[in-house]
């Protein structure tokens, strides 16, 4: 091989190798690969953390979206018992009004009898004491007009006896 191109001066290839090996050796000195490596690693680490961020970000949206899918389940369960509850209470209300106005109806038609019965009791002695007075007319009458004065006394005699032993 010849390499007579890479030290003669008035070749223009030699002072592009030059001028290439020049430009290698200032960006090896200046620690430019090295640079651009650890940017790039950086770059690498901040891609890495957010990729991690959002993986802990997405568990725990999953974990977060889980609690409230249970506590929407608790809810729901915790209002079904109580709707539940509240139709049992309205049951036992009910049964219960329904009693009481059962008793009520019973205390009133026995209140009711009573006072038919009194009435009863009352109308019974209004006639008997205007059966009685119409009888004493009548027997005042008739005795007053048809019979003599020891006839009317043995008869009051007589009734005074029949009464003491009906009482």
């Amino acid at each position: 091989m010849d390499f007579s191109w890479l030290f003669n001066f008035g070749d223009p290839v030699m002072w592009v190798a030059l001028a290439l090996i020049a430009f290698a050796g200032v960006i090896i000195y200046l620690k430019v690969p090295a640079t651009i490596g650890g940017q790039l690693d950086d770059r690498a680490t901040k891609i890495r953390d957010e990729l991690d961020q959002a993986r802990r970000l997405r568990e725990e949206a999953q974990e977060l979206l889980a609690s409230y899918t249970r506590k929407q389940r608790a809810a729901e369960n915790e209002a079904e018992e109580i709707i539940a509850q509240a139709k049992k209470e309205a049951q036992l209300y009910a049964t219960e009004m329904r009693e009481k106005l059962s008793e009520q109806l019973e205390r009133r038609a026995e209140a009711a009898e009573r006072r038919i019965a009194q009435a009863e009791a009352q109308a019974e002695t209004m006639v008997r004491e205007k059966a009685i007075d119409l009888a004493v007319k009548a027997a005042e009458i008739a005795l007053g007009t048809s019979t003599s004065k020891a006839a009317k006394s043995k008869l009051i005699d007589d009734g005074i006896k029949e009464m003491s032993s009906s009482l």
